[in-house]
């Protein structure tokens, strides 16, 4: 006999792709240890994300579920948009909580999970159903960045507060932000690869002997001003993800889009090194991969800085300037980078840690 499915909606922040990849490396793992369960997923983060993420079957239902940062840039952001954007989302309307609360309902799902999505929080609340938070961060923690200089953010940032405090559950992961009295507490969260090393560069037609480079600036798309330059580099093969709308290679510097049929894990476990921006997910999977990171920070966001020292204090790491990376001129420094390579002992993904914890938890709830 077919055991009853256990319905568990994940609602997730659409900023960038690091809380989707975070969110479904959490998923797989649970499925993969309850066959039982089934999520319904809540994020504008797009459906293909998660279809190349997840073996199981899940729902999908596009809506935004927090507003984070407006971003100009990979690197910079919008805060006048972000408050205005701010000002139309909190605080959350009854309707929009009450309809999301019938319809969860109406599914039998018995836990919310929430990757900084206080609509989630807010849901649960309304429906009567325990919430699981799960954060590096939370948005309350970031906006105060901002508050000397735009005052007006700080209802806001009370109104987070008090609703990310009523999680019926909390999880923190490493490189934690601002460290509390969590339930749990894990090292970095990564989806896990698929594919080795050998197979993803021959898919790719980078010759075991040559350094390959992963280029990267996160979820988020720009124009990159430094390919002429890339050319000169004997040996070295640069792969560029969302670099191109298909699949091209100009030389030693492979371009293709974000949606396409390399999984991004596999492409950092096959890299020598990474460069690009220094978002959570990247993080977490080079961690993994134990290889050579050139970060690029973002001045203007506060999680930059705790994610830095963690960079520095557990991995292998070498900072680049915005304006260095922008121009190139981080190229001339790549062996210094390659020659940092110094592999540890491998740590538990924090997937496994969390997905142990809430199978149990679903086990008492269904």
């Amino acid at each position: 006999m077919t055991p009853p499915k256990k319905h568990i909606a994940y609602f997730i922040s659409s900023h960038g792709f690091g809380h989707a990849a975070r969110a479904s490396a959490v998923m797989q793992a649970m499925a993969e240890r309850d066959p039982a369960i089934c999520f319904d997923i809540f994020t504008k983060t797009p459906k293909w994300f998660f279809q190349e993420s997840l073996s199981s079957a899940f729902s999908y239902s596009s809506i935004q579920t927090d507003i984070g940062l407006s971003q100009k840039t990979p690197f910079h952001a919008d805060l006048s948009l972000t408050i205005e954007q701010l000002d139309t989302f909190y605080p959350f309307q009854a309707r929009l909580t009450s309809e999301l609360a019938r319809q969860l309902k109406q599914k039998k799902i018995g836990l919310i999970i929430c990757d900084i999505s206080p609509l989630g929080i807010a849901v649960a609340k309304q429906a009567d159903i325990q919430s699981l938070l799960i954060e590096n961060f939370t948005w309350d923690w970031i906006y105060r960045e901002y508050e000397k200089l735009f005052p007006q953010i700080q209802k806001h940032i009370r109104y987070l507060e008090v609703l990310f405090q009523q999680a019926t559950f909390h999880i923190q992961t490493e490189p934690i932000c601002s460290i509390c009295n969590a339930d749990l507490t894990t090292m970095p969260v990564s989806r896990k690869t698929r594919n080795s090393k050998d197979t993803v560069r021959k898919q790719l037609g980078i010759h075991l002997d040559d350094k390959m480079i992963l280029i990267t600036t996160g979820g988020i798309k720009q124009k990159l001003n430094f390919h002429n330059q890339l050319i000169s580099r004997e040996q070295m093969i640069f792969v560029i993800p969302g670099g191109s709308s298909h699949f091209e290679r100009k030389e030693n510097v492979i371009l293709f889009s974000h949606h396409s049929e390399f999984f991004y894990p596999d492409l950092v476990n096959a890299a020598d090194a990474v460069i690009g921006k220094a978002g959570y997910s990247t993080i977490a999977e080079v961690y993994h991969a134990q290889i050579p990171f050139g970060f690029v920070s973002r001045p203007d966001f506060r999680e930059s800085h705790k994610l830095e020292e963690f960079i520095q204090r557990e991995m292998t790491g070498l900072p680049i300037q915005e304006h260095e990376f922008q121009d190139g001129r981080w190229i001339s420094r790549l062996e210094n980078l390659l020659a940092l390579y110094c592999p540890r002992k491998p740590e538990p993904n924090g997937a496994d840690i969390i997905a142990d914890y809430i199978v149990k938890i679903a086990d008492e709830i269904f």
